[in-house]
């Protein structure tokens, strides 16, 4: 069996995943999925949300100790998620056998601007705001992150942002930890897969063509789904992760 531990990204908890992670375990032999969440996220969003992207990994490193699932590990991660693998998987290599990571970017791969695209910069303002309501913050990603029309999606957002609300500080420290990490020098110290959107508005694609070249491992390009490329085309990315594997 292989212990498959996803991580999410700014602000997204386990439930984000929706039926993913059932769908992933269905068609990879032999997975078993765990979904972790940063802190200030989900279940652990009442904690402090560290600024380092380091004390997250300890913070998964931590969980999973305390669930008692031993290393090594597969690592699937979306964008700070996926900066929360490549740490992981540099200062700890012998914990992680292999890593997909999606739509992410950090330094010096890609400029703030295409990091985080200038479409987005009045948006993410006006959530900081006081007093915006779940309903916008939820809408507001929504519009952000996906592509496609998704059924009854933003009523179960809306439903976790309710049960664990992640506050503005611990957003706005996610938001540094994400803008000030830089990448390991050298090349990934485990098999690595990068997927990444075409056309995604929030982060540049050109983030990961060129984590690419510098890494030099696979990458695969979606046309047309968004940042959530879980959630806007799960078949496709599953069907990328099956060929890397051999499966």
């Amino acid at each position: 069996m292989t212990h498959w531990i996803f991580l999410r990204g700014l602000t997204r908890e386990s439930g984000h995943w929706g039926d993913f992670v059932a769908t992933f375990e269905a068609a990879i032999p032999h997975s078993q999925v765990i979904t972790l969440d940063l802190p200030g996220n989900g279940t652990l969003h009442q904690q402090r949300s560290p600024t380092h992207v380091g004390d997250m990994v300890e913070s998964c490193r931590t969980q999973l100790a305390a669930l008692g699932l031993a290393p090594p590990y597969h690592l699937l991660a979306m964008s700070l998620g996926a900066m929360v693998a490549v740490h992981w998987a540099d200062a700890y290599p012998e914990e992680v056998s292999a890593q997909v990571l999606i739509n992410t970017s950090m330094r010096p791969f890609g400029t703030f601007y295409q990091r985080l695209q200038p479409a987005n910069y009045v948006t993410l303002l006006q959530l900081m705001l006081p007093g915006t309501a779940p309903l916008q913050w939820e809408s507001a990603i929504l519009r952000m992150t996906s592509n496609q029309t998704h059924d009854g999606l933003l009523r179960h957002w809306l439903a976790l942002r309710c049960a664990r609300p992640v506050s503005r500080a611990n957003a706005l420290r996610q938001l540094l930890a994400a803008a000030r990490y830089r990448a390991p020098p050298g090349l990934p110290k485990v098999a690595t897969l990068l997927l990444a959107s075409q056309a995604d508005h929030l982060v540049n694609v050109i983030c990961s063509t060129r984590l690419a070249t510098h890494w030099q491992c696979p990458l695969r390009l979606h046309p047309s789904a968004g940042h959530d490329l879980p959630l806007d085309d799960a078949a496709w990315v599953l069907a990328q992760v099956q060929h890397w594997l051999g499966a």
